[in-house]
């Protein structure tokens, strides 16, 4: 055991313990340690888009997709990569943004384009289709574009003509005028490394000489090495039915999805079929005339036509997915989901305290409501050996992908050496989607207007875990540390966590011990099916140096049972962790594989850890409110005297002690024989 301190000032609880050891801020002292290549969770599962669809249509499981499109301004970027993470865990098979010539869409802005989809392949872990126009672009520009999009980890390309900026379509010089050309010059390019997708037209393309001119057309993108093809959007399910007849006719093999637009407003149908050049039936003119200015009555309507046409398109048994055009909404989309029973959201999924999103694309029936690891898998093809990670980023996943965006490898089966893996600066926290949720009005009536004490603060942290209104009636749903609601699995834990944080104990992350719960236990199961899946109590929070004191002194007694580790904002810290090596606080053991071990308890992570832990005091909470006023000092006091602790009881079968830990801290605190001054080790 190894006690590590760092700590001159003699108010710091910390100070009194000796040095045997080195600084748990540097790592140069964690011993080497080989690393075992643990098989991948998905390794039997290849990662191309066309071989997970291919998998999908020969198993019969069926699936959907989901097109977006990029946001005019940063606070939609916001909200769409919310909504990424919500429509993402109905386990979509991918999604695809759309490529606007005018709206600089290969540029770094949050709003384009190509930020968009590397944002959910990167962050979301959403598997993603980059559109990809020839208008007003040259070879090399677009070539630049594809250069660029293999480099942010987009591996699918949605290669289209485009429509014209102005009345009629004018060729660019050096440039191609036809998606075929695009497609060839892809292939051409970049060999075999993009998957690509073309557009298809069940009534034609209405520039098309004719239906039948336009289905050649179409095999000419095929033969040029297009992998699947999705098509415009219909009203008619027949009309995409001879479609797919007459496409197979003239040989065209590969899978063709169908477009589908869930009607959401008489405008919107109205522009969209301006732009696409399409005539709504008679038949829905009808229905839609006398309702159109009740926008509720035509959404109702949409999702009926929707739900209707496709369960005659499924039930035809020749189409194993869908294709919806969702105008960056989610409710009539998840509506007609559901009703087709095609919405697979995992019931665990929802952040935490601890991050249980989790796509589950392309995985067979039987494990579609598993995840296949407990935390947000990115789709970066770079990251597909990473299957651990430490455990304090759980509420953050898109922070930690962010700060090892630049690791050449990942830690693969168990952590190893510690000391080697590099993370990045984390400054940037007004990156669109590092940003809570959650506009600063929101979270001013949730986190107080005006604070008027450290004991405020404790209410919002006990208001958060108990779901409960605060005292002006406006329910916390969310904390610097954790931008959404309790996930199930913390809520185990919510009877206990509402008492600690309570006490000023200030819990940022939990998890329950598990014994060998089944794989697919619906709350804690995690990996293949016919698997056990095992924790360790675990508890991380910032607490008062008062209460450090007492923690110090009743935590002798719980050794080597818990391993704590405790660090202020200056990097003064005191552990117990045995020569700093990483603590395993999850495991799962499934026929076949060796154990996997996807998330850890790491000293010299934590040291990376705590700096963005303190900060996001001040970065989302502080600056709510202006300088120097009680509120923003407040905050500040509790940043700069304040630490954050980790607990992890190592007895995973017996009941958590952590418990038992606190209420011994508390009791030490009240106890009027001892005053807490006195408590310094």
């Amino acid at each position: 055991m190894v006690n590590q301190v760092h700590c001159t000032d003699s108010n710091c609880p910390l100070a009194k313990y000796e040095s045997s050891g080195t600084s748990s801020s540097g790592g140069d002292s964690s011993k080497e340690s080989s690393r075992c290549s643990t098989p991948l969770l998905d390794s039997d599962r290849t990662d191309r888009l066309r071989e997970k669809m291919r998998h999908r249509m020969e198993s019969g499981d069926r699936w959907f997709s989901l097109e977006f499109f990029p946001p005019r301004t940063a606070g939609g970027a916001v909200n769409l990569i919310s909504r990424f993470d919500r429509m993402g865990a109905g386990g979509p098979l991918f999604i695809d943004v759309t490529w606007h010539p005018a709206g600089d869409p290969g540029s770094d802005k949050e709003t384009s384009s190509m930020m968009i989809a590397s944002t959910a392949v990167n962050y979301c872990g959403l598997e993603s289709v980059l559109h990809i126009t020839c208008c007003n672009q040259s070879k090399e520009k677009i070539s630049q574009h594809l250069i660029k999009a293999k480099r942010l980890g987009l591996k699918n390309i949605m290669a289209l003509r485009g429509d014209p900026i102005g009345n009629e379509w004018e060729e660019e010089a050096g440039g191609f005028s036809y998606a075929t050309d695009l497609v060839k010059h892809v292939r051409c390019e970049f060999e075999d490394y993009f998957d690509i997708c073309v557009a298809g037209y069940p009534t034609g393309h209405p520039e098309a000489k004719s239906y039948e001119e336009d289905l050649r057309h179409l095999k000419e993108k095929v033969d040029a090495g297009a992998d699947f093809i999705v098509t415009q959007l219909f009203f008619r399910s027949e009309s995409f039915l001879k479609f797919l007849k007459d496409c197979r006719a003239i040989g065209i093999t590969c899978p063709i999805v169908p477009g589908i637009f869930p009607i959401q407003g008489y405008q919107s149908l109205r522009q969209l079929v301006k732009l696409s050049k399409l005539e709504v039936p008679e038949e829905i003119k009808e229905v839609m005339e006398p309702i159109k200015d009740n926008d509720a009555a035509i959404r109702n309507y949409g999702i009926d036509q929707a739900v209707e046409m496709c369960k005659v398109l499924l039930h035809s048994g020749e189409v194993p997915g869908l294709h919806f055009y969702t105008l960056n909404r989610e409710v009539a989309t998840m509506e007609v989901l559901r009703r087709l029973g095609l919405w697979l959201e995992d019931p665990r999924s929802g952040p935490l305290q601890k991050s249980t999103h989790c796509p589950c694309m392309s995985i067979r029936t039987e494990d579609l409501r598993l995840r296949p690891l407990p935390w947000a898998v990115s789709a970066h093809p770079k990251r597909k050996v990473e299957d651990v990670r430490p455990i304090f980023w759980a509420s953050r996943p898109k922070s930690y992908i962010y700060r090892t965006q630049d690791w050449d490898e990942f830690p693969n089966g168990r952590w190893g050496n510690s000391s080697s893996p590099a993370f990045g600066e984390l400054n940037d926290y007004y990156l669109f989607y590092l940003k809570s949720k959650c506009a600063k009005d929101a979270l001013l009536k949730m986190w107080g207007e005006e604070l008027m004490s450290e004991e405020s603060v404790y209410e919002v942290f006990t208001c958060y875990i108990a779901g409960k209104p605060n005292h002006n009636g406006h329910k916390v749903t969310c904390l610097p540390w954790n931008d959404d609601p309790l996930a199930s699995e913390t809520n185990l834990l919510k009877e206990e966590l509402e008492k600690v944080n309570r006490r000023g104990v200030l819990t940022i992350n939990s998890q329950p011990n598990i014994n060998g719960k089944p794989s697919s236990d619906p709350i804690v199961g995690w990996g293949p099916s016919g698997g056990y899946v095992f924790q360790k109590a675990y508890m991380e929070f910032f607490t008062s140096s008062e209460n450090v004191s007492a923690l110090l002194k009743v935590l002798k007694k719980y050794e080597p049972r818990v391993n704590y580790h405790i660090v202020n904002v200056k990097g003064e810290n005191v552990t117990n962790a045995h020569d700093m090596q990483p603590n395993a606080v999850t495991w799962g053991i499934f026929p076949g594989r060796e154990i996997i071990q996807p998330t850890v308890v790491d000293p010299v992570s934590f040291m990376s850890w705590k700096d963005e832990a303190f900060a996001l005091w001040i970065e989302q909470w502080a600056k709510l409110y202006e300088e120097e006023s009680p509120s923003r000092m407040i905050i500040q006091y509790i940043h700069d005297n304040y630490y954050l602790v980790n607990l992890v009881d190592n007895d995973f079968p017996l009941e958590s002690c952590l418990w038992q830990v606190i209420e011994d801290m508390c009791k030490l605190l009240d106890s009027p024989v001892e005053h807490p001054a006195e408590l310094q080790p």
